[in-house]
Formats: structure tokens, C-alpha cells, sequence
């Protein structure tokens, strides 16, 4: 299993506030500390990363010996994030839609890639390549039980490796891994309250997370076993 805390830009703009988020996605269990790259970065906005603070994001999950990944939006972000070679890269469900030739090229290079396709409304996957990994995902913010219809009643039977939540809670991704997902990406927050942007409500506190860590995990174990 591979749980994602996906902190995006619920930093609010403190850049100081990773370090506390990076730390406390570890210590709820994360594997991986997401940030999003491209989105909301103009000189007045509250997601800016430079290199600078990009290399420093990667230096603070090595502290906490936590996986840093990013979202790529942009082409720009794509450009920057090759400069602080992550393990891996996340094209988000946007990234798919608006710049299906970044996309394209982001995948081309070979290394892992895990796409999210909660905007994709092709026929048919978008990518036939090895080095990809899907994501099942409904792109509503918080996504309602109506806008789960569709969730795999089996992942390994599917083409999708994994499921990205927006719903509010964590039964839905707990059901999810109850159904085979080996990759869960979960929105995290340490203030659900904040309404500096509207991805707090749906996050998971730590508490939160890790309670959905721990379950999942469990469940993981029963399924391999066979229960």
C-alpha cells in the first residue's frame, strides 16, 4: 500500500507550514508528501515554489525520510521539477485535460508516472505505457456519494492502480482499499476550518489520516492473506 498526503497548497501561503505538514504527514503515516506544482504560483499568489523552495520541500521530506512528489500543471512545472529529480511524477487530472501534450511528454520520459483521471473523458486510457499508473478519481470538491458511482467494485480486475479522494472523510478510501486499491491519495490539512481555499474541508487531519493508514493497511494484509 501507498498512502499519498496530498498538502497541495493547504499551506495557505505560510511556505514555513510544509515543515510542520511534511513532518505530521509522517508521522500519520504517509508514504508520500505531495505538493502541486503550476497552480495558483503567480508573483501575488499563494502557491509560488521556486527552485529554491522546491529543493528545500525535498530536503525537508529526506529529513523525515517521507517521499516529496508534486503535481505538474504546467510546462514550466514540469521544466522546474526535473531540476530536483523526484522519484517519481504525479500529472494531475488538470495537467491531463488542459495539456494532454505535456502530459504526453512528462510520461515519455519514462520515469514512474501516476495519473489521476478525474477530468479524462476519453473512450479509452490515455496512455498504454508501463511506466504509468492510474488513479480513479472524480474531480468535485468535496465529491458527493452520487459522484463515486463508478468506483471499481475490484481495482485489481481494472486498469487503475489506485483511487485519489475528494470526498469528505475516509470511509470511501478505506472502501476503496477494501476493493483491491494499492495507492490511496487523500487530502491533508492540519485546519479543516481554513477557508483560504476550499480543499480544507475534504482534507484529513492527522488524526484523520492516520487512522485511514492504520485501517488500510490491515485491510491490505487480510486481502493478501487471502481473508
Amino acid at each position: 500500500m501507498l498512502f499519498i498526503a496530498e498538502i497541495g497548497l493547504n499551506h495557505n501561503g505560510n511556505f514555513d507550514l510544509c515543515f510542520e505538514m511534511i513532518k505530521q504527514a509522517k508521522y500519520a503515516g504517509a508514504d508520500v508528501a505531495k505538493f502541486q506544482l503550476g497552480w495558483r504560483d503567480g508573483p501575488d499568489e499563494i502557491n509560488r515554489l521556486d527552485l529554491q523552495r522546491l529543493e528545500k520541500l525535498k530536503e525537508w521530506c529526506g529529513y523525515f525520510e517521507i517521499e516529496f512528489m508534486s503535481s505538474i500543471i504546467t510546462h514550466e512545472a514540469f521544466e522546474l521539477i526535473r531540476k530536483v529529480n523526484p522519484k517519481r511524477y504525479k500529472v494531475a487530472s488538470r495537467t491531463l485535460k488542459d495539456y494532454p501534450d505535456l502530459a504526453g511528454a512528462i510520461v515519455a520520459e519514462g520515469k514512474e508516472t501516476i495519473v489521476s483521471l478525474g477530468m479524462w473523458e476519453g473512450d479509452t486510457l490515455p496512455f498504454d505505457s508501463p511506466n504509468v499508473k492510474y488513479l480513479w478519481c472524480k474531480s468535485c470538491y468535496p465529491a458527493e456519494p452520487k459522484d463515486l458511482v463508478g468506483l471499481p467494485k475490484d481495482f485489481t480486475g481494472s486498469p487503475y492502480w489506485g483511487y485519489s479522494d475528494h470526498s469528505i472523510g475516509i470511509e470511501t478510501a478505506l472502501l476503496a482499499v477494501a476493493r483491491g486499491a494499492q495507492c490511496i491519495e487523500k487530502h491533508f490539512t492540519l485546519d479543516k476550518s481554513s477557508v483560504v481555499i476550499r480543499d480544507h474541508a475534504l482534507s484529513s487531519t492527522p488524526g484523520e489520516f492516520a487512522m485511514m493508514v492504520n485501517i488500510g493497511r490491515d485491510i491490505a494484509k487480510k486481502l493478501a492473506l487471502g481473508v
